[in-house]
């Protein structure tokens, strides 16, 4: 496997360990990442999306993913945009999350 692959596959179970403290799913699972876009310099941004405008956890939340972003090897910078365009609904979950929230 490529080294850009295995760098992807390493951020996104990295982002499987950032849960919402009041969901008990990660925020991968939930579909609160939008865009993952890794430059080759080491630059990553994030583009994600929160359960509701006013999260509470807003804060919490965008520093757990940037501490465990920073601490992957190669990455130097870290980039993370909150947008809600297309709002976030739960549609968007995986099958999993769906499955432990009860809405299958």
């Amino acid at each position: 496997m490529n080294e850009f692959l295995e760098k992807e596959e390493q951020i996104v179970r990295m982002l499987k360990t950032v849960f919402d403290p009041e969901i008990p799913v990660n925020i991968y699972d939930l579909g609160l990442i939008y865009k993952i876009d890794l430059a080759d310099e080491g630059n990553l941004t994030i583009d994600m999306t929160l359960t509701a405008p006013n999260c509470p956890a807003v804060d919490f939340i965008v520093e757990d993913v940037r501490m465990k972003m920073e601490a992957i090897e190669g990455i130097k910078k870290v980039d993370i945009n909150i947008v809600f365009d297309p709002p976030w609904d739960k549609d968007m979950m995986s099958e999993e999350a769906k499955l432990e929230l009860g809405f299958l």
